[in-house]
């Protein structure tokens, strides 16, 4: 059962606003290796404003993505892309719907 989450804030650099969301396409095969993240959504959610949005069973699950390689990705390329650090909050999922 999923009970915790990432919610993950992006702002881009102006003029980085395609990379940043190439970053976050690019981001879905690392996250595939990772058994447990159960869901992963990279979003857009303004012209210049992304997100992370990543769900798992267990703190495990979750400490295992905060130290995996779409994290280190993330933070190796946050000062070419990003107009300031990202927002990581680590949140309690209350309900959810995902596909059996």
């Amino acid at each position: 059962m999923v009970k915790l989450a990432l919610y993950v804030r992006l702002e881009a650099k102006p003029g980085k606003e395609k990379d940043v969301e190439q970053f976050l396409r690019g981001g879905l095969p690392l996250v595939d290796a990772e058994p447990g993240t159960i869901a992963w959504f990279g979003v857009r959610l303004g012209p210049s404003t992304f997100a992370i949005f990543d769900a798992f069973n267990d703190e495990a699950g979750r400490d295992a993505h905060l130290s995996g390689k779409v994290a280190a990705a993330l933070m190796e390329k946050a000062g070419e892309l990003l107009a300031e650090p990202p927002k990581i909050e680590k949140i309690d999922v209350l309900a959810a719907k995902l596909p059996r």
